[in-house]
């Protein structure tokens, strides 16, 4: 109701009307105001940083190391809380169903975004009950197979995949994560048909490639490069939009053959989906300054990776993006969660 309708509703004997009005504009005023005079003091309280995979993975590594840096600048205490179990379900619900105020956080990699597709229903609606705070990191894949494999480039190998459909295996490090679907990604651009075997984690999948078991892998560049080196493993191509400065004359799998490919992992920062603007934008801001520390920088970029540091508004926006991208992905795969 504009000043000019209130003025004359108040002529029209509306007077209990008008301060009604007048007491829920006022509310809205003071909770704008304790929410922002909230962001200005986060955070006031111990934070807690749910990591929902075990202690010693990438997540949990660049966690910890985040929680120092903002415990050392806050004076905070922030704590890294392992919830595992459910391919990242179980975590994310604790933040979902946590205070709204910022001081409960939730990083997680994108199988958040993979989860939606994966899972008939899900306890939580990922766009709604969750407040995207940041994308901090973007990760490539590195396309790389057994040096027995006839192929030494992206377009030999689909010229191999096409010759004997379903002959040539890829590994995972399980069901639905981020490297079994980018290979049904590459399935899916190419045209080839290669078979998915999935295994439990990235160390007994890199043994087998090595062995000669399996043919094909889409690991995070820090799980093969040693092998690279030592020559016990080949890499084609990296999966991002560009080279990666580590591999600099690594060509990228898009300008191999498949133009438009790309694929990797990502790390996002997630709060309780009715957190106010105000704090989330404060947390962003937070995360973003402990992003650009000189030794954080290089800790999360030294494997080829990415500092994002996106605003709240642009990871939203990407996350539905990267929902619907992966949605198409795991239909085309039939990929169910186990």
């Amino acid at each position: 109701m504009h000043l000019r309708e209130v003025i004359h509703h108040r002529h029209q004997g509306g007077d209990g009307h008008v301060v009604q009005l007048l007491k829920a504009i006022g509310l809205a005023a003071l909770l704008g105001i304790c929410n922002i005079a909230a962001a200005q003091g986060y955070p006031g309280k111990q934070l807690r940083l749910v990591v929902p995979f075990p202690p010693g993975g990438p997540v949990d590594v660049t966690g910890r190391l985040i929680a120092q840096k903002l415990g050392d600048s806050s004076g905070q205490t922030v704590i890294v809380d392992n919830r595992i179990g459910a391919g990242t379900i179980i975590g994310t619900e604790l933040v979902v169903k946590s205070a709204p105020d910022g001081h409960t956080l939730l990083i997680v990699p994108t199988q958040i975004a993979i989860n939606p597709s994966m899972y008939a229903k899900l306890p939580y609606d990922t766009l709604t009950d969750l407040a995207a705070v940041t994308q901090m990191t973007y990760q490539p894949f590195l396309l790389i197979v057994n040096p027995a494999v006839p192929a030494k480039t992206v377009r030999e190998l689909i010229a191999l995949a096409k010759a004997k459909p379903g002959a040539l295996n890829c590994a995972s490090s399980g069901i639905g994560g981020a490297n079994h679907l980018a290979c049904e990604l590459f399935n899916t651009m190419a045209g080839t048909k290669i078979t998915h075997v999935p295994y439990k984690g990235a160390a007994p999948a890199i043994t087998d490639l090595i062995g000669g078991q399996i043919q094909v892998y889409f690991p995070n560049p820090i799980t093969a490069i040693q092998h690279i080196n030592s020559g016990k493993l080949r890499a084609l191509a990296i999966t991002g939009k560009q080279r990666a400065s580590m591999l600099p004359d690594l060509p990228t799998v898009a300008e191999s053959g498949v133009p438009g490919y790309e694929a990797g992992t990502w790390f996002g920062v997630f709060a309780a989906g009715t957190t106010p603007r105000d704090i989330v934008r404060r947390v962003q801001q937070e995360f973003a300054r402990v992003l650009q520390l000189p030794d954080v920088r290089q800790n999360l970029t030294a494997e080829g990776g990415e500092i994002i540091a996106s605003t709240p508004e642009q990871f939203a926006t990407y996350l539905k993006a990267e929902i619907i991208k992966w949605g198409e992905v795991v239909k085309f795969s039939g990929a169910k969660a186990e």
